[in-house]
């Protein structure tokens, strides 16, 4: 679209058309009804010097430098009106519009496990699921650095097993670890010594959860988008188990042997440590043909199909 931007154009549509836009007449004019026309399957049709302008004097520079600003703040202030976090620039370069280390997240609190993004009827945002992959590739790399025992878990492995990456409507991932290993990990065992956050030397905040006996890695301060770490330990009957429930469909007991050994996957840009049998661990957890599959966390509030449903 950048192609469009002050360029000189007439539009012909009709009337009923443009006002059934949601905005209709935002500025810059031309980008904005190219993208809003572009989700909708109309197509657009750009004839050069078809209707040319009137000569005028040409700008001096300080007037050039303040049109390509004014366009310059429409453009970012109408992707932001429209949710756009990602923008791919005409020489495959990238913009980003949304969240990054030092703002919050694109989302508030999850509720009955369904973020706002997907009452939308949208995934998660690009920019969140790029911070979501660097947090996980940081925590697992310092993990494997200390010598911790840890597998995917959850909707994360199912991910890992479908797509090599994080599911693309998923908010967080999930990390299982040995519980007797967590104190090999020197932000682990901080967070235990000083009972409170720690924020470590690339700025990733080490904490214990407020809503049980796990921990939580923020990918900073400011933006809480986060990799959940669940200790487990055996029983004497060789069951893992855990000291905190949350009632989520996959939180349920396994057989040690899933983890002797724990094998590599590729995940989030780079690998991490899964059971052995992914596909019986992953149908012990939610059922048979969970791979193949997929579903919202949670499908009483938003089904999966409401959002692949032609339109």
């Amino acid at each position: 679209c950048g192609a469009l931007d002050g360029a000189p154009a007439v539009l012909l549509l009709r009337t009923r058309d443009l006002f059934s836009l949601p905005f209709p007449l935002t500025l810059p004019l031309v980008t904005s009804l190219a993208l809003q026309a572009a989700v909708r399957g109309w197509r657009f049709w750009l004839l050069p010097d078809a209707f040319p302008l009137a000569p005028r004097s040409p700008l001096t520079p300080h007037a050039q430098w303040k049109a390509r600003n004014s366009l310059e703040q429409q453009r970012r202030t109408l992707l932001e009106l429209f949710g756009v976090k990602l923008e791919v620039l005409p020489d495959g370069g990238q913009r980003w519009h949304g969240c990054a280390k030092d703002t919050p997240r694109c989302f508030g609190t999850i509720h009955s496990q369904t973020p706002q993004y997907l009452m939308a009827g949208r995934w998660t945002p690009p920019c969140c699921l790029r911070a979501l992959r660097v947090t996980a590739r940081h925590v697992v790399a310092e993990l494997e650095a200390a010598g911790v025992r840890y597998w995917l878990e959850g909707g994360s492995l199912l991910g890992a097993i479908r797509l090599g990456d994080i599911i693309p409507w998923d908010y967080d991932v999930d990390l299982g670890l040995y519980r007797e290993d967590i104190p090999k990990c020197r932000w682990l065992a901080a967070v235990l010594t000083t009972g409170r956050p720690v924020e470590d030397h690339e700025g990733f905040l080490w904490e214990k959860a407020a809503e049980g006996e796990f921990f939580r890695v923020h990918f900073s301060r400011a933006n809480r988008l986060h990799v959940d770490l669940w200790p487990f330990y055996a029983r004497p009957d060789g069951i893992m188990t855990k000291d905190t429930w949350l009632g989520h469909r996959q939180d349920v007991e396994f057989p040690e042997r899933f983890l002797v050994p724990l094998v590599p996957v590729a995940f989030a840009g780079g690998t991490a440590k899964a059971p052995n049998e992914p596909r019986a661990f992953l149908e012990l957890k939610f059922g048979r043909g969970a791979i193949e599959s997929p579903e919202y966390p949670n499908p009483e509030v938003r089904r999966l199909a409401q959002d692949l449903a032609p339109r």
